[in-house]
């Protein structure tokens, strides 16, 4: 233990036992009143250090399904921070309510020694459990603050500062935190002042996203003190409906309209009217909303303020209820390629949400996932849903074309451009592309140079063949691809950062076929195709089935279909045995372990699947976690949403510890 964390725990200790009256001199701050709380309400002992607490992968994706869409927002926003603050070394975490890490940004280089400060993913900031810290005080208070260096309560965290900004839903529920972080700072607290600026104001704007993606379907007034800003950046957003009613308040509108509520019955901004809240006719509101814009002279007056306004976003003529159903509706169109790719897998389906949306968005698409997790499948299952898919889907892996033809092949060329150039020229790839999908494989390995030629074609929508003295318009839409991470090739120097954020519009992570739970889905699929091709039927066996779902797949889909392929060619008519199997499959110790128990047997897979066909039986649950599972089913004869609303969890967390638990319905052999 270091002189430094010795001071510390002396000093922790000395504060802590002071009585009520004497530290009342020292000031009650919100650091100190978390040093009091940690000894008393936590029995945390300053003596004892604690190690970061990192949850497993599957119990993070439980806390990320638990504000799913509230992470979509929140993560452009981080994004845009993290492009400002980290030149200085700072690292972005969001949490949930409960402290868990559920999001984080940062420098893949010192990825050691985030990881050991508890600065990554799925990292536990609970005050309960870490201490005095930025985030788990955070939750506490619910209001901004920086805990620097030695405000930590543990001395393990002494090297850290940590400025955090609390974060509510549209009804206001406290849902997380957004936490800058740094492993190290100048000692001095004041040193953190413009980072809390910053992440306040990140905040802010996170949540009024969110607020306005929430309420799309309803009437927003802006409101502000400040006339020169109202339109652009109110300070509080109220949500009402076609009567007036104030239906949702943005902390701004909450915190600065609290103290002009004298009225008891008006305490709470929701499910009151307009005219009740501020003195103003409801005609003046519609007056507002047809002219859109606002003057010095249109204000509304509280007991304490007058506050400028200007009408955002009014919904369609056609009523807010019909917009609620076209936008459930556009979220549930049908689209056979993008919902043939998963069965029953909660990763996957939010994937293939998160796609369908995106299908017709000018908004370039970067996949990532493992090699082999078929990142191709889901670039060509965008292309055919989407309105360009009579235009060309053109596939460049630019990890096999060589070096020296990547820029031809990509750009094109002219006649004599090069020796061996064509004769007459030949369009690019790039060009061929244009109207349709240009999927990128692989990006990561393109050569540095070409790297800037994208770059520039992306901003400029032109491309410049080899040779050529004037550019082509291209009309693109990149789909790019990588199993490696392109944030720390960025730090490597090897990936221009700005390319990176041109290609990243949208972000799709690809699970591993080992984390999936329908795999018995997938491997029935690819079955089907790999028999299609050639010309057999087929199926497996309950024991080859058995040794297939309990594989670990470090090749993903790729190697499940050359697996396949290998079974077929040595099957008998059609029935795939294990003795069939590679030796890969079946030299794998835990895969013996798991068939060589009472594991869900898959019956007979057959090359003809439905999504979520996979007929598995039932088996009994030995754990007092997996026998309360089964039991609930089995009171709710197997309905899932009936389960989850008992059990007070999402379907896609029943699904997953049906998974873990080896419970399958019998309905489904």
């Amino acid at each position: 233990m270091t002189a430094r964390s010795t001071q510390h725990i002396d000093n922790v200790i000395s504060r802590t036992s002071l009585s009520a009256g004497a530290s009342a001199v020292l000031g009650d701050d919100p650091i100190l009143r978390s040093w009091r709380r940690c000894v008393t309400d936590h029995g945390l002992d300053p003596t004892r250090a604690q190690a970061a607490r990192v949850l497993e992968a599957w119990q993070v994706r439980e806390h990320q399904e638990q504000i799913e869409s509230f992470m979509r927002v929140a993560r452009a926003g981080m994004e845009q921070l993290y492009k400002r603050v980290s030149p200085l070394g700072y690292v972005l975490l969001l949490t949930d309510a409960q402290g868990i890490t559920v999001d984080c940004i940062g420098n893949d280089q010192w990825d050691r020694e985030l990881r050991r400060s508890g600065l990554c993913l799925g990292a536990d900031w609970n005050e309960s459990r870490a201490g005095t810290c930025g985030v788990g005080t955070c939750i506490v208070e619910q209001a901004p603050l920086t805990c620097h260096q030695e405000d930590h309560f543990d001395a393990t965290h002494i090297g850290l500062t940590c400025t955090t900004a609390p974060l509510f839903d549209p009804t206001g529920e406290f849902i997380g935190v957004l936490d800058i972080s740094a492993l190290t700072s100048p000692s001095e607290k004041p040193s953190q002042h413009l980072a809390r600026h910053m992440t306040v104001m990140y905040a802010k704007m996170v949540e009024d996203a969110n607020f306005m993606r929430h309420f799309a379907d309803r009437w927003i007034l802006r409101l502000d003190v400040d006339w020169a800003l109202v339109e652009v950046s109110g300070e509080c957003l109220l949500a009402f409906d076609v009567d007036g009613i104030v239906v949702g308040a943005n902390t701004g509108a909450r915190r600065l309209l609290a103290a002009s509520r004298q009225d008891p019955s008006l305490r709470s901004l929701v499910g009151n009217d307009l005219p009740s809240i501020f003195k103003v006719d409801m005609a003046e509101v519609w007056r507002m909303s047809r002219i859109g814009t606002t003057s010095e002279r249109t204000v509304l007056s509280t007991h304490l303020h007058e506050l400028f306004y200007a009408m955002v976003s009014p919904p369609r003529r056609f009523g807010s209820r019909l917009v609620r159903g076209l936008a459930s509706t556009s979220a549930a169109t049908d689209f056979p390629a993008l919902d043939h790719l998963a069965g029953e897998d909660a990763q996957m389906q939010r994937l293939i949400d998160q796609a369908k949306r995106l299908v017709n968005k000018k908004v370039n698409i970067l996949l990532h996932g493992e090699t082999g997790t078929g990142k191709e499948l889901v670039a060509r299952a965008l292309h055919e849903s989407s309105q360009r898919a009579r235009q060309g889907f053109v596939a460049v892996n630019c990890a096999s074309i060589p070096e020296s033809l990547i820029e031809s092949e990509l750009f094109g060329h002219t006649t004599g451009s090069f020796t061996g150039a064509r004769s007459k020229g030949a369009r690019g790839l790039i060009q061929q592309s244009s109207g349709g999908t240009l999927f990128l494989d692989e990006i990561g390995d393109m050569p540095l140079p070409l790297q800037t030629r994208l770059l520039r074609v992306l901003s400029g929508g032109e491309v410049m063949p080899l040779g050529a003295e004037k550019p082509v318009p291209v009309d693109l839409t990149v789909v790019a691809a990588s199993h490696r991470d392109l944030r720390r090739l960025i730090a490597d120097g090897v990936f221009r950062e700005d390319l990176y954020y041109r290609l990243c519009g949208a972000t799709l992570h690809l699970p591993a076929l080992r984390q999936r739970s329908d795999k018995a889905y997938v491997i029935a699929r690819v079955l089907q195709q790999e028999a299609q091709q050639a010309g057999v039927s087929a199926r497996l066996s309950g024991a080859a089935a058995n040794y297939l779902t309990a594989y670990t797949w470090p090749g993903n889909i790729r190697q499940l279909r050359n697996v396949l392929r290998y079974a077929l060619a040595l099957c008998d008519d059609g029935l795939i045995e294990v003795a069939d199997l590679p030796q890969e499959v079946l030299a794998e110790e835990h895969v013996f372990a798991a068939v060589g128990q009472e594991t869900p047997a898959v019956h007979a897979l057959t090359a003809v699947p439905a999504p979520h066909s996979a007929a598995r039986s039932a088996t009994q649950a030995e754990t007092p976690q997996a026998q309360q599972l089964l039991t609930t089913l089995r009171q709710h004869h197997w309905n899932v949403t009936a389960v989850a609303r008992e059990l007070g969890i999402c379907r896609a967390t029943v699904y997953r510890q049906m998974q873990r638990y080896q419970i399958v319905s019998p309905t489904q052999l």
